[in-house]
């Protein structure tokens, strides 16, 4: 279904008019975001929270799985005058997985683990909260791993018959060892080799609140803080952490807001 924008205000560009070429598009869809284009000093809010806007005027905002579908972006002029941009969303269904096999210990993992769970997520969640300045994510990604997707985001997974909170990752399945590549310039801000659902896990930052995530990995080539860029291996596919076997599980943020990898590639 083609994506409708309910109200376009008189300070919102078309793309074209972007000082430099923006190569990922808006995907209004559930699970997708929106690049939009305003006058320079003109100040965006979504949710009561201030987003950051380029010097050319450009920003992103995303939006979760089960976003509602008609979103409201607050815009205030350089003058101080205020408007509203209405933003109509795709409504999405997702498929459910059932799989079994998994350990127990992943599914309801021990109350001694508990802590170290909490840990780790409190370090994961930290490293999706930078609002950096860089630019690197509006150029679009490329796919990290090369392998047939077993996953997808969205989808409900069942396992071992209990429905689970659903997948918010793309799956690339391939053999352990196999290379995985930076699909986009960024910083690293997470590299760590034994989380306990993820295993071997990175987080890249590519500014402005978008991060990606690469899980399950079997080994790791860069460290917290590390610049890389398009085409860089960053590490390999393994079978760390809570899996069935070897794959890539590639994630999106913007932010808390968790993305479709998929909608971030480039066309």
């Amino acid at each position: 279904m083609r994506l409708t924008l309910l109200l376009f205000s008189c300070w919102v560009f078309p793309l074209a008019m972007a000082q430099d070429v923006v190569s990922l598009k808006s995907k209004l869809v559930q699970g997708g975001f929106y690049i939009g284009q305003v006058k320079p000093g003109t100040g965006v809010i979504y949710k009561g929270r201030s987003v950051r806007v380029s010097e050319h005027g450009r920003f992103i905002i995303g939006f979760g799985r089960d976003a509602q579908l008609r979103q409201t972006i607050r815009l205030i002029a350089p003058g101080g005058k205020k408007e509203e941009l209405r933003i109509g969303l795709s409504k999405r269904d997702y498929k459910i997985q059932r799989i079994n096999g998994i350990a127990h210990k992943y599914v309801s993992p021990a109350e001694k683990v508990l802590g170290r769970i909490s840990g780790e997520n409190q370090r994961v969640k930290s490293a999706r909260q930078f609002d950096s300045v860089q630019k690197d994510f509006f150029a679009g990604f490329e796919r990290p791993a090369v392998g047939p997707v077993s996953g997808v985001y969205g989808s409900q997974r069942v396992f071992n018959g209990e429905p689970r909170r659903p997948h918010f990752g793309l799956d690339i399945a391939g053999p352990e060892g196999a290379p995985v590549i930076a699909p986009a310039n960024g910083v690293v801000r997470l590299a760590e080799s034994d989380l306990y659902f993820s295993g071997g896990t990175i987080i890249i930052d590519h500014g402005f609140g978008i991060t990606t995530s690469y899980l399950h990995l079997s080994q790791l080539k860069v460290v917290d803080g590390q610049k890389v860029k398009r085409g860089d291996v960053i590490g390999a596919i393994g079978a760390t952490g809570r899996v069935t076997g070897a794959h890539l599980d590639w994630r999106a943020n913007w932010f808390d807001v968790r993305l479709d990898p998929a909608l971030m590639m480039l066309e």
